[in-house]
């Protein structure tokens, strides 16, 4: 299965302006386990993973809320987003909607199964989360038939971090990090690895977050944009991110790594010089207190090759969504409209309190969003994030997103080796066909 996103890793912006941790919205850390919803409707109850990010968001909203005029009593239960998904998954397949919450955080790659399979069963939100109010990408996963069913929360924009100091080294200046394509940047790995010994990025062969970043630049997914139709062997945008992934292996740019904890030592030790990644991504870089005002981060670099990628992409990310049959539907909508779905306030609580960059327009104005980090230089980085969100490509991730990258790893892994492409995707579409049925 795909590897989890660490969405509690995001830039923890201090107010004093010291530097800090960016996130995105998925994780895999198991939560503290509680009781499910009130017995009665007189609380809401909000179900969430990651007590050290997506907790804290809710008790912050909760805050606002009551500054708001709020009159709703709300409460939030932590636990494991795999509990959560499977305590959905089995409630909602017998029809029914006991034990559940009002509201519950889905990730982005997820929804899109769940309005699908139970389109009976979440709430239109239409009427509080506007999409002209948040970066297009993010309000078109919620989207079904024209309707709104969630409100956006965390973006998981992706970024080039990169040390200043290596790619100086290397002859290169910051002008030269901006508007990338990708076979510029293998071509400044190499001099980095010439000049310098390191390495321009770790990668774990065996995880496709790069080439996922790569495709949705371009607009493209594993399915066509129905989100249903497997797309695969036609798949130009895909063929070329696999292309660009084993161009960045051959060239020796790049330090192999197995698992999470190798990729976090080979930042934290120095032996790369850029991180092409979620936004949350910042606080592993954070980690190595040493290399405090090294860093900066451009926007993600485009395929050349593909006149419809652009220099922004995603990767992870999540949203607020409310259950019908569990009751106090008003209620819920009421808490989410005036706090995630409008609130430039909160979401720039949220920046100083946890470091999640939103994908609320408005929160560009906010004074954590202006303000400079010394650890990236004195970048605005909350600023250029949310600016980067704005330009992400729409892609509809469908329902299958996880059962199709189970499947492309083994083929991945074939054209690595020398494999051709053309084949390896033809019988690569026919098995994620079989996949999904």
């Amino acid at each position: 299965m795909m590897k989890k996103f660490r969405f509690k890793r995001l830039l923890l912006a201090a107010a004093a302006v010291t530097a800090t941790v960016l996130l995105a919205a998925c994780s895999s850390s198991k939560g503290s386990s509680s009781s499910s919803t009130s017995k009665d409707n007189k609380t809401l109850t909000v179900w969430c993973w990651d007590e050290t990010y997506n907790t804290p968001a809710v008790k912050d909203a909760i805050k606002q809320y009551k500054k708001e005029n709020g009159k709703q009593k709300v409460k939030v239960v932590t636990m494991a987003q795999d509990d959560i998904v499977q305590k959905l998954n089995t409630v909602l397949s017998s029809g029914g909607s006991k034990g559940l919450p009002n509201i519950v955080l889905i990730e982005d790659y997820r929804i899109q199964s769940y309005l699908k399979a139970y389109p009976d069963a979440f709430a239109d939100l239409s009427s509080i989360s506007k999409k002209g109010n948040f970066s297009s990408y993010k309000s078109a996963v919620n989207t079904v038939d024209g309707k709104t069913y969630g409100v956006p929360f965390d973006s998981g924009v992706a970024g080039l971090f990169y040390r200043t100091d290596l790619i100086k080294q290397a002859g290169y200046t910051d002008a030269d990090m901006q508007n990338l394509t990708w076979d510029k940047y293998i071509e400044i790995g190499k001099q980095v690895k010439a000049k310098t010994g390191k390495a321009m990025l770790s990668l774990d062969p065996s995880d496709l977050g790069l080439i996922r970043i790569m495709m949705q630049s371009a607009g493209s997914w594993y399915t066509k944009s129905d989100g249903k139709t497997v797309n695969i062997q036609n798949n130009t945008a895909l063929k070329q991110s696999i292309s660009l992934y084993k161009q960045m292996m051959d060239a020796g740019i790049v330090e192999k790594v197995s698992g999470w904890d190798a990729g976090v030592a080979a930042v934290q030790k120095g032996q790369v010089a850029s991180a092409p990644t979620g936004a949350w991504y910042s606080s592993t870089i954070q980690g190595a207190k040493d290399q405090s005002g090294k860093w900066k981060i451009a926007q993600i670099p485009r395929i050349s090759e593909n006149s419809k990628s652009v220099n922004a992409s995603s990767i992870g990310g999540g949203g607020w969504y409310v259950i019908k049959g569990v009751g106090n539907v008003a209620g819920a909508k009421d808490f989410l409209g005036k706090t995630f779905a409008s609130s430039p306030a909160l979401i720039d609580q949220l920046a100083k309190d946890i470091g999640a960059v939103g994908t609320l327009k408005d929160a560009k104005s906010g004074a954590n969003y202006k303000a400079a980090y010394p650890f990236y230089s004195n970048q605005k980085v909350f600023e250029d994030l949310l600016s980067w969100s704005n330009k992400v490509p729409e892609v509809n991730y469908g329902s299958s997103t996880y059962q199709i990258e189970d499947v492309m790893k083994d083929p991945v892994q074939s054209i690595l080796k020398g494999q051709n492409i053309n084949t390896v995707l033809k019988n690569a579409q026919a098995q994620a066909e079989s996949a999904v049925q």
